[in-house]
């Protein structure tokens, strides 16, 4: 025998309220874990022309492979100025006579900077000029004989004095 003393629950006006609050709150907890993400790492990138950019991707590509097939390495620190050293396969590379860094911040391009560096011994390439504090982009060219021998973009945080 069933009973009919009971009857049974309705879906009411507070009920859609809690399965709205539930639905839009997480939807705003998740926009804003990931603003909070993105606001602490690293920025995008400017360019002139995104569809430009996104054409010149694979031959870039290409181009970064056949330098790691050349078995060059280049290693940038920000200490004191710009230090830049060139080796080959391990040896100090001795071809190269003239590397130009050209620094950008990742979002504007207001502060974008041009350094030739100078050589400071085999393989080394150093610039005294100071450079701001904050994330860089180092888009470094090296060539001998003006052909062009070795190109490498580094994206880094240079300190500010006294850190």
């Amino acid at each position: 025998m069933i009973s009919q003393g009971s009857e049974p629950r309705r879906f009411t006006g507070w009920h859609m309220v809690a399965v709205m609050a539930l639905f839009f709150g997480t939807i705003i907890s998740v926009n804003f874990v990931m603003a909070w993400n993105a606001s602490r790492s690293w920025s995008g990138l400017v360019v002139e022309n995104a569809y430009v950019a996104s054409q010149q991707f694979n031959g870039k590509l290409a181009e970064t492979r056949a330098f790691a097939a050349s078995g060059i390495k280049g290693e940038l620190t920000a200490e004191n100025g710009l230090r830049y050293v060139l080796t080959r396969r391990g040896e100090p590379e001795r071809e190269v006579d003239q590397v130009v860094a050209v620094l950008k911040r990742p979002v504007e391009a207001r502060e974008d900077v041009r350094f030739e560096l100078v050589r400071d011994g085999e393989g080394v390439f150093v610039s005294t000029q100071a450079l701001k504090p904050g994330q860089w982009i180092a888009d470094v060219t090296s060539k001998a004989g003006g052909v062009l021998v070795y190109r490498q973009a580094i994206r880094f945080i240079a300190a500010g004095e006294g850190q």
